[in-house]
């Protein structure tokens, strides 16, 4: 990892732990304009791509106690913020949602562990989802692979909305728990 990478961990944890003002205010200054430029490429106009990116750097601010170095680097973290941002923007809006192949636009490369540990989450992801009923699995994808809304997706299969719901609900609790960090005993 280059030093950068660490120096910017550092600063959100200096924001955590002090609200060290000049810690966010360097923050602020390296990602707010690579935010609203992601933005940009991501679709959103100029000036929502500046509300977003500072919305998103806000909530850095108010947030930064929930950043865990060991899961994302800092800059993976923020822009993953921003992203979410966007899609709760345009979900509000009812709005079309971008295409999937929408990545990170990160400045730094991703690191060998990273990918070695992405690949591993991916593979128990997918043996997790493999352990779904059907009608689970199936209700998922439409809902988070397609991103239709639940009442379309009731619509669409002749399904009680409470039932869809329901069964959403039931899988995202299974792959929590499937998913759970192996806890290490003493």
């Amino acid at each position: 990892m280059t030093g950068a990478v660490d120096d910017y961990g550092r600063l959100i944890e200096a924001v955590a732990a002090t609200r060290d003002r000049d810690a966010f205010a360097r923050l602020f200054e390296h990602f707010a304009p690579r935010l609203k430029a992601y933005l940009m490429r991501a679709g959103a106009p100029p000036g929502a791509a500046e509300d977003f990116a500072q919305d998103a750097m806000l909530t850095v601010w108010r947030k930064a106690d929930l950043f865990d170095p060991r899961r994302a680097s800092a800059a993976t973290w923020i822009f993953t913020i921003a992203r979410n941002r966007r899609l709760d923007a345009l979900r509000r809006e009812s709005r079309p949602l971008p295409a999937p192949e929408m990545s990170l636009a990160l400045e730094e490369p991703e690191q060998p562990d990273a990918l070695v540990s992405e690949a591993e989450e991916a593979a128990r992801l997918n043996a997790a989802m493999s352990e779904l009923p059907p009608e689970q699995l199936d209700l998922l994808r439409l809902a988070f692979f397609q991103g239709d809304a639940h009442s379309e997706i009731a619509r669409k299969l002749n399904l009680p909305l409470g039932t869809v719901k329901s069964r959403i609900r039931k899988a995202m609790i299974k792959l929590r728990i499937a998913l759970e960090p192996l806890r290490e005993t003493p």
